[in-house]
């Protein structure tokens, strides 16, 4: 999560922003201490922790053998303490950089010095780029601006983003920050943004680090009285490895990720933050993270207190580090970890392995280098935040993701010299911060829906409700609808904010807030011209009433823009941009929540009690707009060139099911048996259109009908920029083990037996799969 319960920690927020802000910068206008910084104090050259030449294990091993417990323990929280005597300056590690530079943590800070910093599309929006080069070079970006604030004593070098759950049920306030609901989508966005902040020219190095959260089966946060802090996520081993963990496990092993924090909540009776198997099992010695393990905020303070898992606090605290944790947000450990060692609880040598993971990663971050200003990224600093380009991708971003889901009679797009007068209305007209949902930080400016509109044509604004939550004598019908009456087109900009979709604040329904339908409707009734209905919003709404109807012309969604969401409608409106992001959410009906409870976490349906399963891999009722559904303003078609009609699988002498193929629906296979099995998808691709355009490609395969497989899954996707009647080749490399298997009952991965089909678009390709 980012971290915590804004309410819960204000006062530890303000407390721990003025101190980390002194500790960085020095006190009374003192220069800033640096660690090892030996060009101020000679003397440290004599420490091998400051020995540069030396491997990061050596160095680290050194510094921990110069600690004394009480010293230890004090670099198990976020407020890391100061240690004089070895030249050692606090360091605050929480900062946040989900769309950019975030305020959130206290680790970052804006000042006249830097004001601001490029604001990013909330990432359900990047994700509908289907970009992975977007989702890697917002990263670098973002990572760009974070080192030039931290040589100048503004921010932190490790920052807890992204976010990188499953967004499983539409009510979910967080689905915002997140790439969407499906698994293969969120570990490429996972792993393509890691690598954007991380990456650095030595490959031993991190330019900043990242963290993948929230860890694992998170996406709960407060519906009907139960929330995370006492949620016990009750999931199949089956769903738990084909569906929650795959983002994680591709953020460690494909973005070598830094860091990863476990969650608030309970999985199967157990907190995340205190799970061996999870913890050390699992994220170290399976996935082998190179890093360190943080709690969400006060989250062992959650499963003592508010969970009641240990009897004492001392337990707590030897219970998650023993699992695995390195890094309490909060003062947990900090107050309890020596007692926890003193009790017998714990043995030291636990302390020093979670400060060792912590200091390994500062000191692959240079931090214990000297003064940054001096060393790689040191020449960087307040030119090179909101930079042009910076800004101008931020612009980009939004273009790529915003979604046309209807387009009667090719409405849109509209000419600028045909359309004399716009009436914009709606409660997200000219909204500014609701463009850069949550974890924001301060922009570098504006580009309002109005603001970007107006630029092209003249418009008429009336905001028709006072706020999204467009309740009672909030609504203001009548101008809305006399300046409809009188432009030749409307736009309705309507949709949410954080007073309905947010951190601790999950919906109770898909309709659109208060009386927008009723806004929306009424208006349309009126309007001299078409209809374009624009939702502004992180999760889905039930619009089958403007879907349906003749009055609306075009529906766009254009989720949380970031700071240059104005222009990018605009830009789409206007046509001089083709749209081409495409959902990646289902968007439900009503009904569909009426009878699911956000708590049931059972992905794939159980037709016994009509339980019609979650996303669409597995959902088996009406959907409103299904996940990857998006038009654009041309017509795209597809031509397979090459596929394979069969796939053989070698198996060795006495392999169980060699000579009795036909009882054998699934076979599990070592990874040395997966050597060779793959194969190459190959499709010409033609835009259709007399415009100019991106179009993304799906690959999606219906798998046979095994172990309660999927209906469907996406393999690949590739974005293709075509030119109008142009025409380009697209190449999908499919791996047997990874892609054509399935996860059983046990959670084991196994490739099934049978037909495959494989989809792009309306072309389907049917590839039998054979031992």
């Amino acid at each position: 999560m980012v971290c915590g319960d804004r309410t819960q920690l204000s006062f530890l927020l303000l407390e721990l922003s003025l101190l980390c802000f002194l500790g960085l910068r020095g006190v009374s206008g003192q220069s800033p201490v640096f660690a090892c910084d030996t060009s101020k104090n000679p003397n440290l050259s004599s420490y091998g922790f400051c020995d540069t030449t030396l491997g990061v294990g050596d160095r680290v091993t050194d510094l921990v053998k110069r600690l004394t417990l009480v010293e230890k323990v004090t670099f198990l929280v976020n407020k890391a303490g100061a240690l004089p005597r070895l030249g050692i300056p606090s360091y605050e590690w929480w900062s946040e950089a989900l769309h950019g530079v975030s305020y959130v943590g206290p680790g970052t800070h804006f000042s006249s010095l830097v004001p601001g910093a490029t604001s990013f599309p909330q990432p359900i929006l990047t994700a509908a780029s289907f970009n992975s080069d977007l989702f890697e070079a917002i990263g670098k970006v973002v990572s760009t601006e974070a080192r030039a604030m931290y040589n100048v004593g503004l921010a932190g070098l490790t920052y807890w983003s992204p976010n990188i759950n499953i967004f499983r049920d539409p009510r979910w306030g967080r689905g915002q920050e997140t790439p969407g609901e499906d698994p293969v989508l969120s570990s490429k966005y996972a792993s393509c943004y890691v690598r954007g902040l991380q990456e650095a020219d030595d490959p031993n190095k991190l330019k900043v680090a990242a963290c993948c959260k929230h860890y694992t089966a998170y996406d709960l946060d407060n519906w009907k009285g139960v929330d995370r802090y006492h949620f016990n996520a009750q999931v199949t081993k089956q769903d738990m490895d084909d569906t929650f963990q795959p983002p994680f496990k591709s953020c460690v092993i494909d973005g070598n990720v830094a860091s990863v924090m476990c969650s608030y909540n309970q999985v199967n009776g157990i907190p995340t933050c205190a799970d061996p198997d999870l913890l050390a099992g699992v994220i170290r010695g399976e996935w082998k993270l190179n890093g360190y393990i943080v709690s969400d905020c006060d989250s062992v303070d959650v499963f003592y207190n508010s969970q009641h898992y240990t009897k004492t606090p001392e337990d707590a605290a030897a219970k998650a580090i023993s699992a695995g944790l390195d890094l309490n947000c909060g003062s947990f450990l900090g107050k309890h970890t020596q007692a926890a060692v003193t009790q017998g609880l714990l043995p030291e040598s636990q302390v020093d392995k979670a400060v060792m993971n912590n200091f390994a990663t500062l000191m692959r971050l240079g931090f214990f280098d000297g003064n940054p200003t001096k060393l790689a990224y040191g020449n960087l600093g307040p030119k090179d935040v909101c930079t042009t380009d910076n800004q101008e991708l931020a612009h980009e971003a939004a273009r790529q993701g915003i979604v046309l889901l209807k387009n009667n009679k090719g409405a849109l797009p509209f000419s600028p010299t045909a359309i004399k007068s716009l009436a914009v209305i709606g409660p997200n007209a000219n909204v500014t911060k609701t463009m850069i949902g949550n974890y924001e930080g301060a922009p570098c400016k504006y580009t309002t829906p109005l603001q970007g509109l107006t630029a092209s044509v003249p418009t008429v604004y009336q905001p028709g409700c006072l706020n999204v939550a467009c309740a009672g004598t909030s609504l203001q019908l009548d101008p809305a609808k006399t300046a409809a009456s009188q432009a030749d087109a409307t736009i309705l900009i309507m949709g949410a904010d954080q007073s309905i979709e947010a951190e601790s604040r999950d919906r109770l329904d898909l309709h659109l807030p208060g009386q927008q339908e009723l806004l929306i409707t009424e208006v349309a009734k009126v309007s001299k011209g078409p209809v374009i209905l624009v939702i502004m919003s992180g999760g889905g709404f039930d619009i089958s009433f403007a879907k349906a109807s003749d009055l609306i012309s075009g529906i766009l969604w254009v989720g949380y823009p970031g700071e240059a969401g104005g222009a990018a409608l605009a830009d789409i409106v206007f046509g001089s941009c083709n749209p081409s992001g495409r959902l990646p959410m289902t968007w439900y009906p009503q009904a569909y929540v009426d009878k699911v409870p956000m708590t049931n976490m059972n992905m794939r349906p159980d037709p016994s009690t009509g339980y019609p399963g979650r996303t669409y891999r597995f959902y088996t009722g009406d959907t409103v707009y299904s996940f990857g559904d998006g038009l654009s303003y041309s017509q795209y078609s597809h031509h397979l060139v090459r596929a394979p009609k069969l796939v053989s699988i070698p198996l060795e002498e006495g392999h169980a099911c060699r000579g009795a193929a036909q009882r054998c629906k699934s076979v599990e296979l070592l990874q040395d048996h997966c050597q060779g099995l793959a194969f190459d998808v190959q499709l010409r691709v033609t835009n259709d259109g007399t415009m100019d355009g991106s179009h993304v490609v799906f690959l999606f395969s219906s798998p046979p009908a095994v172990h309660n497989a999927p209906k469907k899954h996406l393999l690949g996707f590739e974005r293709v920029t075509l030119r109008a009647r142009g025409a380009g080749v697209v190449a999908f490399r499919v791996d047997v083990c990874r892609d054509l298997s399935v996860v059983d009952e046990l959670g084991m991965r196994k490739v099934a037996i049978g037909p495959h089909v494989l989809h792009v678009g309306s072309l389907k390709h049917s590839l039998s799969v054979r031992i």
